[in-house]
């Protein structure tokens, strides 16, 4: 799990050529996407617990997403890029053994947090222990995945975190109710796992379909698989926002099980393109690079600055103010849709200059 055989594929990711994947590939990418599911479920466990949190200890929504978001966020994502570059030149195996340990020790002492600042402290910890996981996982399916091969494979690893998140839904729900952390958390905990089988199942779904059509587009020019996930955003985000402003929990799901179809869909095919064209030596850090962007913005200052205009918009809307939030917040998926538009264009004026032997 730690040779570095696929130096072609960084100076020719469209090469025409396509190989298989490497023995073992099947054991490897198993094993791989148990630990992110391990990863995703001790990271995900803490938020069917918020209600209860908020209320026992008095905190605001920004205190919340400070909690679940940056906090965690800044020191998984930092920590990712010296701890990648340790996965290029040592063994990738020992790094994602001593990340498990790590965060699940910190998720089983954040049992023990007398209020605030030690969960806080704690929540640091597990995104110190998280963050040698993705990195060092992308390279090495990178080495047992040819390119045009590595979108869906990637969409299997990130089946992890749809399992992951079920898993920490439920787990969080049912530990809940047996201990009885507070009753109001099981009328909270209800309505999130039944969210969480909508999103989870759909979304593990949508990663798959999603990496296997990349895998097909790629086929004839990286670009068209670009082009595809730039697409994806105008048909989900009018669904989300519906649902997030419906009337009741019912009509609610209804309208979310197309975005939760597509809840993780870009994932496998970003990463699978970042280990496409980045060099062999350089696969770990820059798949940290890419979930340094991902998590510091999006799962650390998103809810932080969710949380912050909630505030804001309480004393107007009142309990409808998170959903409004997060309503304003869905609109900047359209921003990343403009991005993945500019690098399919790239990518098809360097399949254009490869032709005319530019």
């Amino acid at each position: 799990m730690n040779s570095q055989t696929d130096s072609k594929d960084a100076s020719d990711p469209v090469s025409s050529s396509t190989p298989g994947p490497l023995a073992g590939y099947r054991t490897a990418l198993t094993l791989l996407m148990l630990a992110y599911t391990l990863s995703m479920c001790d990271r995900m466990i803490l938020s069917i617990l918020f209600p209860d949190i908020k209320a026992e200890f008095g905190l605001t929504d920004t205190q919340l997403g400070f909690l679940g978001g940056i906090s965690f966020a800044l020191f998984y994502a930092t920590m990712g890029l010296p701890i990648a570059r340790l996965s290029d030149q040592y063994s990738r195996k020992w790094i994602i053994i001593i990340s498990l340990v790590v965060f699940s020790l910190m998720t089983a002492f954040s049992g023990l947090a007398a209020g605030f600042i030690s969960l806080l402290i704690l929540r640091i910890g597990v995104g110190i222990g998280e963050a040698g996981v993705n990195p060092a996982s992308h390279s090495i399916i990178a080495d047992y995945f040819p390119p045009q091969r590595r979108a869906f494979a990637m969409a299997i690893l990130m089946l992890g975190g749809s399992l992951g998140m079920m898993l920490g839904f439920v787990g969080g729900g049912l530990i809940a109710e047996a201990y009885s952390w507070r009753i109001a958390l099981v009328s909270v905990g209800v309505p999130g796992l039944l969210m969480a089988g909508v999103f989870g199942i759909s979304g593990a779904i949508g990663a798959l379909v999603a990496g296997r059509w990349f895998d097909r587009l790629s086929s004839r020019g990286f670009q068209y698989g670009m082009w595809m996930l730039a697409l994806v955003p105008f048909v989900t985000i009018p669904f989300f926002i519906a649902g997030l402003l419906a009337e009741n929990l019912v009509t609610a799901i209804l309208l979310f099980i197309i975005p939760g179809f597509a809840a993780n869909y870009v994932i496998g095919p970003a990463i699978a393109m970042v280990q496409t064209l980045a060099p062999v030596q350089m696969r770990a850090v820059s798949s940290a690079i890419k979930m340094l962007c991902l998590n510091l913005i999006g799962m650390g200052l998103g809810p932080l600055l969710v949380g912050l205009l909630s505030d804001l918009l309480t004393p107007k809307h009142g309990e409808d103010a998170l959903s409004i939030a997060l309503a304003y917040f869905t609109l900047v998926g359209l921003w990343g849709s403009l991005h993945f538009w500019l690098c399919g264009r790239a990518l098809a004026k360097q399949q254009a200059n490869r032709k005319q032997g530019i």
